[in-house]
């Protein structure tokens, strides 16, 4: 291992010289580089938004089991399912609590703008908090008092009016559901791929604006386990002494992956974004091959000779492949730090959790060494037709 380390210091960095010979097509090459990085990074960004604001308000539940209706499809598009399959399934031993979740979408009327959004509406006892926001337990008694909402601060539109009324203590009233209702609260969320925002309520107020759903049929049930129950084994005793045919039960993890699941597989916007960072690796083999042809060409007779010098195809083609691998890891930078501030940017612009992680710079700057060396070994087959004979 040491004289392999010691064999690469000792050699002349022959493809380094040879893409930095001609600075201006060297900076061209990082920027087509760069640029389908930052195409993939991005798609992959946008579609990391997707799921995460998807189940957003699902990472906030402090439920460990769930119960929804077969024919659910998402948290924007429940269907409900007989309260008393909650009483029968405090029957399982372990179960600890389990309550009632009511949910829907909403079109919400701006009070200030009379714009119309769509926002989640979610109503649930105050007397049994199920969110694990400080927030909104700690507001848990305005929701008791009749037509009173929690509006969420972080929902996309101009509420900047709305939320300096409700923070100077003003109450701001509106329209859902033909029906007069008042924001005495506010919380933090975000929006989501399905609606602008949420509100938060009692069951009693929900009930009050969808007056066609009745009390007896919910849309999602909690069920709190006491300590030391695994959730896995709940669900397994649950799916045995429950009736299958209008029921779901999940654990947490189910129940998330149930929402990511819906738009990765049942909406063109998953497959949309794939297709998008797919494109980008395309450009980028496309732009990296052609940079990698070009100096091959320029410099064939500099291959030829070194071939009439003795030099082998392994040898030559090792130089290509280090240009290929410098693209890869110049190029890769300044991608990165674009779409950090892309992120920031639409983070901001839309409230959605756009993030750079490390598991997704560490996947396209291994997508970019493989785009690099593909490019590269197209390209060398040019270097392995060089025949010193006619070259000169």
């Amino acid at each position: 291992m040491l004289k392999i380390i010691q064999n690469l210091t000792r050699r002349t960095p022959l493809g380094w010289l040879q893409l930095t010979q001609h600075k201006s097509r060297f900076a061209v090459a990082i920027s087509g580089v760069a640029f389908a990085d930052l195409l993939m990074l991005m798609q992959l960004g946008f579609q990391g938004a997707l799921f995460d604001s998807a189940v957003i308000l699902h990472s906030k539940l402090t439920a460990d089991v769930f119960i929804i209706s077969p024919q659910a499809l998402n948290i924007g598009a429940m269907s409900t399912f007989p309260r008393r399959r909650l009483y029968q399934a405090m029957d399982i031993t372990g179960v600890k609590s389990a309550e009632p979740m009511y949910v829907n979408l909403v079109t919400w009327k701006n009070p200030q703008t009379r714009d119309k959004k769509n926002l989640i509406i979610v109503g649930f006892n105050p007397d049994r908090p199920i969110f694990n926001l400080p927030e909104v337990n700690s507001q848990l008694d305005k929701i008791k008092q009749s037509d009173v909402l929690l509006f969420d601060r972080k929902a996309i539109g101009a509420y900047e009016k709305v939320v300096e009324s409700v923070d100077d203590g003003k109450a701001v009233t509106t329209e859902i559901e033909r029906r007069t209702v008042s924001v005495n609260g506010l919380f933090s969320i975000g929006s989501s791929f399905s609606a602008d925002g949420h509100l938060m309520t009692s069951e009693d107020n929900y009930l009050r604006l969808f007056s066609r759903q009745s009390s007896g049929n919910i849309n999602v049930g909690l069920l709190t386990l006491n300590p030391g129950y695994d959730p896995t084994q709940v669900v397994q005793q649950l799916k045995a002494y429950l009736p299958r045919q209008d029921i779901k039960v999940l654990t947490k993890e189910e129940y998330i992956a149930f929402e990511q699941g819906y738009w990765q597989q049942q909406t063109p916007i998953g497959p949309i974004f794939n297709l998008g960072a797919i494109m980008g690796f395309i450009v980028g083999v496309i732009i990296v091959y052609q940079v990698l042809s070009t100096d091959v060409n320029s410099h064939l007779r500099e291959y030829a000779t070194f071939k009439a010098m003795g030099y082998s195809n392994t040898y030559l083609l090792g130089i290509v492949f280090e240009e290929a691998l410098i693209l890869a890891v110049v190029g890769f930078i300044p991608g990165l730090i674009v779409s950090l501030g892309l992120y920031t940017v639409v983070g901001g612009a839309t409230n959605l959790p756009i993030a750079m992680t490390v598991f997704r710079a560490a996947q396209v700057l291994a997508g970019t060494l493989i785009m690099c060396m593909l490019s590269g070994a197209v390209a060398t087959s040019k270097v392995q037709a060089a025949d010193p004979a006619d070259m000169f």
